[in-house]
């Protein structure tokens, strides 16, 4: 298969982001994806792929908002940035809990709007979302639940506003991935697996599959 779409990535350089951009640029895509702190994994990843590697803080709105317009008419946004915050909802510092949802919430919908001003009939818009949007089963992880169910009011939302143009929005809503954010034997595993029908993680080929 092979397509000249034009597709940013959101946080490209690892997991399952660089699974994400690994596809699309296999499938033919023009790929640019950003990154944050990991800046020697994606110089790697570029290398790689062929794919373009661009530093934006999706903290900060300005930037990721300059960043899409900058891309020009995009066919396909992936929005796969995200943190996680755990603890004690009564402990937590609200300047880092701020931090999470600008992360989380504003900078999927900023970069989502803005690229829409662009993107041409029939885009793509995907969220990269958890399950944890629909169900929380452990205590403290309170803030990266809200951030992953306000994503779902932000799909329904704007696939209201955009879908006169064709233009689709998603949230993919994976459970547990075997990634260095949560590796498949990490301490969590027994805990997390009680609750699965399917005993295991994911892997991220297999969401960057659902994406793609």
């Amino acid at each position: 298969m092979s397509d000249t779409r034009s597709v940013l990535v959101l946080g490209g350089s690892r997991g399952i982001g660089a699974a994400i951009v690994r596809r699309f640029v296999k499938d033919g895509a023009r790929v640019t994806f950003t990154y944050a702190g990991s800046r020697e994994a994606a110089e790697r990843l570029a290398r790689e792929t062929g794919s373009a590697a661009v530093r934006t803080d999706s903290a900060d709105r300005d930037a990721v908002i300059a960043r899409v317009r900058d891309s020009g008419p995009l066919d396909v946004l992936v929005v796969n940035s995200g943190i996680a915050i755990f603890g004690d909802a009564l402990e937590q510092d609200p300047d880092e809990i701020d931090r999470l949802f600008r992360i989380n919430v504003h900078a999927p919908y900023h970069a989502a709007v803005e690229a829409a001003r662009q993107m041409p009939d029939g885009g793509r818009i995907i969220v990269i979302g958890s399950v944890n949007g629909d169900r929380m089963p452990v205590p403290e992880m309170a803030s990266y639940a809200v951030s992953k169910s306000a994503l779902q009011g932000l799909a329904r939302g704007l696939a209201r506003d955009f879908g006169p143009r064709g233009i689709t929005i998603n949230v993919v809503q994976p459970g547990p991935i075997d990634t260095d954010a949560n590796p498949a034997d990490g301490p969590m595993k027994e805990l997390m697996h009680s609750f699965m029908a399917i005993k295991r993680h994911g892997r991220p080929e297999e969401v960057a599959g659902m994406v793609a």
